[in-house]
């Protein structure tokens, strides 16, 4: 299941790599109206983190960073969701989700759903700790495995197949 796909590591003195954060960025203005359809879709599905790992992975982990920061905010700004105090834990965890991302890519210069898999896992137990360390509860948490399942696994199985046929 390994996949040999060309992988970038664009810099911030590119202007590919604002292009293609841009692009990201875009993409979640769109997705998460989709999900937000479903009852509890955005909690459930995350889809926000698909398209910064996706993103991360293929084109490095300082684009993915840019549309990690951006994605909440803009999102905020024209849609209202996610609400403020949302903000600040959701721009943490899709940074630490592009860092991963962008550094696995980068090191190991292929992909597979192995190594998707950790990428996400360690993302996650990162997150895990960032988020109790800003909110300082621990049922946030909990619901990110608990309710948010299917998004872990929309997480692995859709960045695998977008980096592979994409």
């Amino acid at each position: 299941m390994e996949t040999n796909v060309k992988l970038y590591v664009l810099n911030y003195d590119e202007a590919k790599t604002y292009m293609w954060a841009a692009i990201f960025v875009a993409c979640n203005l769109a997705l998460p109206q989709l999900f937000h359809l479903i009852p509890q879709g955005g909690i459930i599905f995350s889809p926000l983190s698909l398209v910064i790992l996706a993103g991360a992975y293929k084109f490095g982990w300082k684009t993915g960073l840019l549309a990690a920061a951006l994605s909440p905010l803009v999102n905020h700004l024209i849609t209202g969701q996610p609400a403020w105090g949302v903000l600040p834990v959701m721009t943490m965890k899709l940074a630490v989700l592009a860092i991963v991302a962008g550094l696995a890519a980068q090191h190991f210069r292929k992909v597979n759903l192995p190594l998707i898999v950790g990428v996400v896992l360690v993302a996650k137990a990162i997150e895990c700790v960032g988020e109790l360390l800003l909110t300082g509860g621990i049922s946030a948490t909990i619901a990110d495995f608990t309710i948010g399942w299917p998004g872990l696994l929309m997480q692995v199985f859709g960045a695998w197949l977008i980096l592979k046929y994409l």
